[in-house]
């Protein structure tokens, strides 16, 4: 059975991620998650020191990082790692998560992550997710998602994500962070955070994960016979 490309955009904690890898396990299909990348050049970024108002050094420090993922059999989860070391904890601090979207906007930041992302889609059986999936980086991919959640709630997730790695931090804090990367995320000018024409548009707020990866899948579904005919009629 020929496979599709799912691209899942929007914003932050919503739950595109969680729900994103349950949809690819259940396929079968490979999970990228693109907000790592971001977050593991940021990282990098931070440690040398790099100007983010420096094009050339930019994309020098771009050249000298190489992000790959890999599946931790003990954890049960995918791992970022950023030129062989596992980094995975380390991005998911609110230090990066208040950098991430400043360096995400960055034309040759985006430029350079949507090669590579595209590198990855090229066999298909891949679901993505991100804010410039639909739009951007695979246009053509047969289904589209675009998920959105109350400010209130998303906060609070992301508060839980924190604790849960033994973060404490406010949950003003948070809101702040989230307001902040929603107004850089859907105003820059490179791949900036909107809704493809032909996405199903999802409100995690009051549906459980079980909920969204089902809706997703069945679409998923439905996209896949779709394909299927489509190419049986050439």
């Amino acid at each position: 059975m020929r496979k599709i490309i799912i691209a899942i955009d929007g914003y932050s904690a919503c739950g595109k991620s969680t729900t994103a890898k349950q949809v690819a396990a259940r396929l079968g299909y490979s999970y990228i998650d693109t907000g790592a990348m971001y977050r593991a050049s940021a990282l990098y970024f931070h440690q040398h020191y790099i100007n983010l108002t420096n094009p050339s050094a930019i994309l020098k420090a771009l050249e000298e990082t190489q992000i790959s993922f890999h599946f931790n059999e003990k954890l049960q989860r995918s791992e970022t790692y950023l030129n062989g070391l596992n980094v995975e904890d380390e991005i998911r601090k609110m230090s990066i998560s208040n950098m991430v979207s400043e360096v995400s906007a960055i034309p040759e930041v985006r430029k350079h992550m949507v090669h590579l992302q595209r590198k990855m889609g090229k066999k298909k059986g891949l679901v993505m997710d991100g804010r410039d999936i639909g739009t951007q980086v695979f246009p053509e991919a047969e289904l589209k998602i675009f998920m959105q959640a109350e400010m209130t709630v998303r906060a609070a997730r992301r508060q839980q994500e924190y604790l849960s790695k033994n973060q404490v931090v406010d949950l003003e804090a948070v809101l702040e962070n989230l307001k902040k990367r929603d107004h850089i995320d859907t105003t820059r000018e490179e791949g900036p955070l909107r809704k493809a024409e032909d996405a199903y548009e999802v409100d995690t707020t009051y549906i459980t994960v079980e909920e969204q990866v089902d809706y997703i899948l069945d679409l998923a579904t439905s996209k896949i016979i779709e394909n299927l005919h489509t190419v049986s009629d050439i």
